[in-house]
């Protein structure tokens, strides 16, 4: 019994089997390289091209420590982002409108405390961070974008 079980098996299974005319790597069945399909997500995406990978200076050049000293206010322009690593600090905004924390993915209103090592996005110009009224040290902040003291 097992025996023309595995006969059957051996010729059923030919017409099971992939017969194809098509050759690989014609235009009926193409072989496409990974740096092919890089290059065509390049151009889909508008960017440059993908896969390789970078020692991450490029991306930390935009990154840099202030301090702001007490009694003033750090205005970060439109698209810039903070991380407040030292010291208290507080929103501040020229409308009613207010800062973005996308750690926490809340919006902070002007005059409430901004948390430390959270990642905020100014979305508008006319905001900012100051310290809070009771501190006595200088914020240290991580600053990605344009910005001024005041």
């Amino acid at each position: 019994m097992i025996t023309a079980g595995v006969w059957v098996g051996m010729v059923m299974a030919k017409p099971l089997e992939a017969d194809s005319a098509v050759t690989p790597g014609t235009i009926e069945d193409p072989v496409v390289t990974k740096s092919y399909v890089d290059e065509q997500i390049a151009k889909i995406s508008g960017g440059g091209t993908t896969g390789g990978s970078t020692d991450g200076a490029a991306e930390a050049a935009g990154l840099e420590v202030v301090e702001v000293p007490i009694g003033k206010t750090l205005m970060v322009s439109a698209g810039g982002e903070v991380v407040v690593r030292v010291g208290k600090a507080v929103a501040y905004s020229s409308d009613t409108n207010g800062i973005s924390d996308l750690t926490g993915g809340i919006d902070i209103k002007s005059g409430k405390d901004v948390p430390t090592n959270h990642l905020i996005w100014f979305p508008r110009d006319g905001r900012g961070i100051k310290g809070h009224p009771d501190e006595i040290v200088p914020l240290t902040v991580l600053v990605k974008g344009s910005y001024t003291i005041k």
